[in-house]
């Protein structure tokens, strides 16, 4: 089976050896993903617009691997605390709604300021409901 590295060109990929997903087979594991605007380098503070950048992140790196949204699924949902889940919370909701991936969230810190939403995801290309 063939293994396919795939990076968004994030510098934290170059500086920490890892990829933004990797594909083997027909499944393609995306790494966690902060709300980071990689064109800007900044991270709005407001939960939301960090899981929407997150999922705009993600987007391309799916696309590469021959898969989308609609594929996944798998989410794991680290978060800063319980209160910022209940924030986003509907918002996954809206995105992934149609799609119904498994979700397991966690209450983490980052290594990163101002990060308070990361998104790691599976996705299997070809299953889309």
């Amino acid at each position: 089976m063939e293994r396919e590295n795939i990076s968004s060109g994030s510098s934290f990929e170059k500086a920490f050896g890892y990829s933004r997903a990797v594909k083997v087979g027909q499944t393609v594991y995306v790494s966690g993903t902060v709300g980071i605007d990689y064109q800007t380098g900044t991270c709005d503070p407001d939960p939301t617009a960090q899981l929407r950048q997150a999922i705009r992140n993600i987007e391309p790196a799916l696309t590469q691997a021959g898969a989308s949204l609609k594929d996944v699924v798998q989410l794991t949902t680290y978060v800063t605390s319980a209160e910022v889940f209940q924030t986003i919370g509907p918002v996954l909701g809206e995105i992934f709604g149609d799609i119904l991936p498994t979700n397991a969230a966690l209450v983490v810190g980052f290594p990163v300021p101002d990060v308070k939403v990361e998104i790691s995801a599976v996705a299997v290309v070809g299953c889309a409901t």
